[in-house]
């Protein structure tokens, strides 16, 4: 089951006042770009974000999941709870590097 429009644009609503939210289409499924750092990994209608240290006291009690089958291990996000989801994106930008650009061939 792929991700719907209304789902990837209901997790942009969650997390407005983060910072600038914009999601990208890749591989059929979403990532979700805060202040330009990708953070959150939206598939099958559930957001995930990777596992890290910085937010591991705050996810210990949550599922955990993979986004697809290559995929590691990632904290599926509650993003119902919104307060809660704009907590744990402040943590992660803080300590996600911008992508690096890609430049052309010329």
């Amino acid at each position: 089951m792929a991700t719907t429009t209304d789902f990837i644009e209901y997790v942009c609503e969650q997390l407005n006042g983060v910072g600038a939210i914009r999601y990208r289409k890749m591989f059929g499924e979403y990532t979700v770009y805060v202040d330009d750092k990708p953070v959150v990994t939206v598939c099958d209608n559930t957001a995930f974000v990777k596992m890290l240290p910085c937010i591991a006291d705050l996810m210990n009690e949550a599922e955990i999941g993979k986004p697809y089958d290559s995929a590691k291990e990632h904290y599926v996000l509650d993003i119902d709870n919104a307060s809660f989801s704009k907590q744990i994106i402040e943590k992660l930008v803080e300590v996600t590097p911008l992508p690096k650009s890609k430049r052309k061939a010329g």
